[in-house]
Order: structure tokens, then sequence, then C-alpha cells
């Protein structure tokens, strides 16, 4: 059984920063591709950023330039780097992992909330 445990959110003035961590834990053989979604209220979850275990990135248009993901293989753990927030970034917060386990399968962490206040 794999669980992805997510920390760092909370409430912050729009300018402001957030560094979200998720760690993976379990019977884990390696980890493909991470990344974050958000889902805002009444509204569908969305693409935030993902990171392949080649360190390749991908980010939504929204967040380019201020949101940055990195990755620790090691501690197979992901981070966004969440800069220059903004009241439109208020949302719940999921990271997500392909996982080798048994076999592979994608997993979600529980969430984590970001309100940010203008």
């Amino acid at each position: 059984q794999v669980q992805l445990v997510e920390s760092g959110g909370g409430l912050v003035q729009a300018g402001g920063s957030l560094r979200l961590s998720c760690a993976a834990s379990g019977s884990i053989v390696s980890i493909n591709n991470m990344g974050w979604y958000r889902q805002a209220p009444g509204k569908q979850r969305e693409l935030v950023a993902t990171s392949t275990r080649a360190d390749s990135t991908n980010y939504a248009d929204s967040v380019k330039g201020r949101f940055t993901i990195s990755r620790d293989n090691a501690a197979n753990t992901v981070y966004l780097q969440m800069n220059s927030l903004k009241p439109e970034d208020t949302a719940v917060y999921y990271c997500t992992m392909g996982v080798w386990s048994r076999g592979f399968s994608e997993y979600w962490g529980q969430g984590t909330q970001v309100t940010v206040s203008s």
C-alpha cells in the first residue's frame, strides 16, 4: 500500500509565498511522474504542474513564472514552491504520483487548502 501525505498549505496574503510538500510512503519500487493539481470551489480539478523522472516539467499557463515544481527522488517527495500568489490561486491542492509498487498505479494525496486573501 502506498500513501501520499501533503503539507504546507495555509492562508497567505496576495503577493506572498507558500511551499507545498508531498511525501510518498509504503512499498515503493520507483516513482515516475509527480504532479500537482488544484480544485477551486465550483470548478473542475485542473493541472498545476508536473515533473517526470527525467526532470522534465510542465506548468499551467496561469502559474508559469510564479510556481516551481521540484522533486527529491531519494525521499519520494515532490514540492511546489508558489510565489506571487493571487486570490485566484485559492483552491485545494492535490499531489499525484505514478508509483511502481506491486504493479503500477496512480496515487493521490488527501489535499491541502491554500487560501490567498486580497
